[in-house]
């Protein structure tokens, strides 16, 4: 007998919103990075000393307009989850969907009060770190935006059969892509950020491409439906990431044998760096998700071992509301 509670399709679908959101901080955040413009403003949360709203934001130019924009956009997904806790309070049944919901406001609370200290005190080692958490609270977004959907009660449901022997051995390589994509996101961050690390991050390129590859085939050979999508994404993802760092490197280093010359902080080289930084962070999200589905899959197997008579496993601690998948 199925135990889950009755799905919420507005707690779903305020979840989606803040995933999407979320992508706008860390797309303008990227650019800040990009353009080195974090200190723009001397002072936080003051910009230039007026309020955060009161600045005349759509009459300033330049480094003045990425960074307030960037401060604009992360106020902005502060009120989405706000707003998204808010709905996991009144309309899950779900516990650890109200606390995943919970730590995300938390989580972008403490990435604000991250990324002020980083201008008050001018330091680049905390713009990295503002960087690094930016991605690990979108990856906890993407997890909640799951645990508030169908897929999340039809992970419960995959049976060993539906599968096959590769399954069991999934969720360790899942972990190990997890953890090759985050180790080459932090070289990426000491490339942006000093300027160091640039042979590490190209040729442990290769490394990672060459493992989430296999994570990738793996997955699709076990033949669960619920697996497929974020395999194929993870996949598309590594592929396009390895083009956008082929392009990041030829904008910002140039070509000779074509002549290409670069040109520092022109509208393409701008362009694809930024666009590189936040692929590689949708693939850490990507990850992290694909990780997270394995983990719910194998509680699931578990409880079903352990209660054998169970025809539709339900693992009460995990179950949840939201809509359609």
């Amino acid at each position: 007998m199925n135990r889950e509670p009755a799905l919420n399709s507005t707690l779903h679908r305020v979840a989606i919103i803040t995933a999407i959101v979320s992508l706008l901080p860390i797309v303008v955040g990227a650019l800040v990075t990009t353009l080195n413009a974090g200190m723009a403003f001397p002072d936080w949360p003051t910009s230039d000393g007026h309020n955060m709203l009161t600045y005349p934001w759509l009459h300033s130019v330049g480094d003045k307009f990425i960074e307030h924009g960037h401060r604009l956009s992360g106020m902005l997904i502060g009120i989405m989850s706000l707003v998204f806790f808010g709905c996991a309070l009144k309309l899950s049944r779900s516990r650890s969907l109200v606390v995943v919901s919970g730590l995300i406001l938390a989580a972008v609370i403490g990435q604000g009060i991250l990324g002020g200290t980083r201008v008050i005190l001018d330091d680049r080692n905390l713009a990295m770190t503002h960087g690094h958490f930016a991605a690990w609270v979108f990856s906890l977004i993407v997890v909640a935006r799951l645990m508030a959907s169908r897929t999340w009660s039809g992970l419960n449901e995959v049976q060993p059969a539906s599968g096959s022997g590769y399954l069991g051995h999934l969720l360790p390589l899942a972990v190990l892509t997890a953890i090759v994509v985050t180790l080459q996101y932090s070289l990426g961050g000491l490339l942006r950020h000093f300027g160091t690390a640039l042979m590490s991050h190209l040729l442990f390129a290769f490394v990672v491409l060459a493992v989430v590859v296999v994570n990738a085939i793996c997955v699709l050979m076990s033949r669960v439906t619920h697996l497929r999508w974020p395999a194929i994404c993870q996949l598309s993802l590594a592929f396009l990431q390895v083009l956008l760092g082929g392009g990041a490197w030829i904008t910002k280093y140039g070509y000779a044998p074509t002549g290409l010359v670069a040109v520092q902080h022109s509208p393409l080289q701008v362009a694809v760096r930024t666009t590189h930084a936040v692929v590689g962070m949708l693939l850490l999200a990507t990850s992290v998700e694909l990780t997270v589905r394995l983990m719910r899959i194998a509680m699931a197997r578990k409880y079903r071992v352990s209660d054998p008579a169970a025809d539709t496993v339900s693992v009460p601690s995990l179950s949840t509301e939201g809509g359609l998948a």
